[in-house]
Parts: C-alpha cells; structure tokens; sequence
C-alpha cells in the first residue's frame, strides 16, 4: 500500500457535506464583508474566539453607497441608485442563504453573476487576483448543490417510499 494511495483515501472518505459547508462559508464571506459597508442600521452579535461575529441589520444604505456607483462603479444600463440598492440587497441576502444552505444553486448563480459584473465592468484586472477563485467556488457549488449539512437538504430531499 503506497503512501499516496493511504492519503487519496483519506480525502476521498472527507464527506461533501462537510466541503460544501466550507465552500458556502467561503463564497460568501468576501460579499457579506463587502454588503456591511454599504448599509446602515443597527449591529447584532460581538466578538467570540477572537472573531468578529457582530453585523448590521439594513435599514438604509450609506450615502457613500450611492456616491461609489455614481462615481466609480458606474454600470451601463442601470442607474446608480439601483444599482447601490441592487448590490446592498444581493450582498446581505445571497450570503446569508448561503451560508445556511437555502436556495444554493440560485444564490450561488446570483453571486456569480454579480462577479461577473463586478469583473467585466468594475475592477476587470481582478480576474486571477480572486474572482476566478470566486467563480470556481460558486460553479461547484451550482453543480453539486449544497451538501447534507443545508436547509436545502432538509427541505426539499427526495424521501424514499
């Protein structure tokens, strides 16, 4: 028995529940971050383990916001205005089902359409710096789904007869 063979079955009994939930956490981090500076409102949570756990709940977006898409995150087609509220929205929700695992195949397509904006028409030099990173991440998880650690899993399973 060779060394690399013990190894490669070690990773292949990793279950995907368990890289799912990794990969969901992962992908949704960079947005969630990225939504928190675009709102206002009041701050839930506090610091555990040395992690910042606390965030906002949305009730208005920052003016900062509507300036950034009318200044510098100028999209065609869109005003800026919905544009700041579009992009508030989708990075507090998508992360969010996400991270819980409700609605994955379609918030992880949703982010992946917002890194493909953000790559063609926003920052287009960031390809390898990170969104094909974001883009791997969000593609394996529309092609896999979820895993077994998900609402999605709890809620919508084909059950056996």
């Amino acid at each position: 028995m060779s060394i690399i063979g013990t190894i490669a079955r070690w990773l292949d009994a990793i279950p995907y529940a368990l890289i799912a939930l990794f990969l969901r956490i992962v992908a949704a981090h960079p947005f969630f971050v990225s939504g928190q500076t675009k709102i206002d409102g009041p701050t839930i949570g506090s610091e555990r383990f040395g992690l910042d756990l606390s965030f906002q709940i949305p009730t208005s977006i920052r003016d900062s916001t509507f300036a950034l898409f009318a200044d510098e995150y100028k999209l065609p087609l869109i005003s800026p205005t919905l544009a700041a509220y579009a992009a508030s929205a989708t990075e507090f929700a998508l992360p969010l089902l996400l991270v819980i695992g409700l609605l994955t195949r379609l918030s992880a397509l949703g982010l992946l359409m917002m890194t493909l904006v953000i790559q063609i028409f926003v920052f287009p030099d960031a390809w390898w710096t990170v969104h094909a990173y974001w883009a791997a991440i969000l593609i394996v998880l529309i092609a896999r789904g979820p895993g077994a650690i998900s609402l999605d899993h709890l809620l919508f399973r084909r059950r056996s007869a």
